[in-house]
């Protein structure tokens, strides 16, 4: 099983930066695309950014510009720098990771507060 943990969410002004991270731990042999996905009340779950292991990126229209998503293959770890946040942006980030043999993995969620 393969576990994945965030962290780096909280609450910040508009106009703000955050970096989240996520880690993936337990049995891995190679981790493929990995992504984030955000959930705001009331609405589906949708993509923020996806990045392949071998680096090539793809956002939604609404982030692009302003987050940027990296990853480190020898920790297992991707990242997601997120500046000029906005209200809009407010949800619970979700980590996702395609695993060699395991399928899709998710994240327990981090909390992102914008306040205007």
């Amino acid at each position: 099983q393969v576990q994945l943990v965030e962290s780096g969410g909280g609450l910040v002004q508009a106009g703000g930066s955050l970096r989240l991270s996520c880690a993936a731990s337990g049995r891995i042999f190679i981790i493929n695309a990995m992504g984030w996905y955000r959930q705001a009340p009331g609405k589906q779950r949708e993509l923020v950014a996806t990045i392949t292991r071998g680096g090539s990126t793809n956002y939604a229209d609404s982030v692009k510009g302003r987050f940027t998503i990296s990853r480190d293959n020898a920790k297992n770890t991707v990242y997601l720098q997120m500046n000029s946040l906005k209200p809009e942006d407010t949800a619970v980030y979700y980590c996702n990771a395609n695993v060699y043999m395991q399928g899709d993995c998710w994240g327990q969620g981090t909390q992102v507060t914008v306040s205007s």
